[in-house]
């Protein structure tokens, strides 16, 4: 009974960040539009910029949720000498002049 729970307060924790994250960025969309843009067409693309970025916010919180993981990405790893192919390469000793006057 207590995971039934815990993931119904999951699912309300989400569903409230989804409709905060929503509304605010739409209305900092429809404001940064109206001081912005002159046209309607301008200004409800940037309410609808304003809401994608709030309902992949909040996609991503809840994620992290549900599943407990982030998916940042980590830095590779670098080691303390330079691979082969970044080390220049071996040079034969050649002849200082190769045009034949000697």
């Amino acid at each position: 009974m207590a995971e039934k729970t815990d993931v119904n307060a999951k699912w309300d924790a989400c569903l409230d960040l989804s409709v905060r994250r929503f509304v605010y960025s739409s209305l900092a969309g429809a404001f940064g539009g109206l001081l912005l843009f002159r046209t309607p067409v301008t200004r409800w693309a940037s309410i609808a910029f304003g809401a994608g970025v709030g309902i992949g916010s909040a996609y991503t919180d809840c994620s992290q949720i549900f599943d407990g993981s982030t998916a940042k990405l980590v830095p590779p790893k670098t080691t303390s000498s330079a691979p082969e192919e970044l080390q220049p390469p071996n040079t034969l000793s050649t002849p200082a002049s190769q045009d034949g006057q000697d």
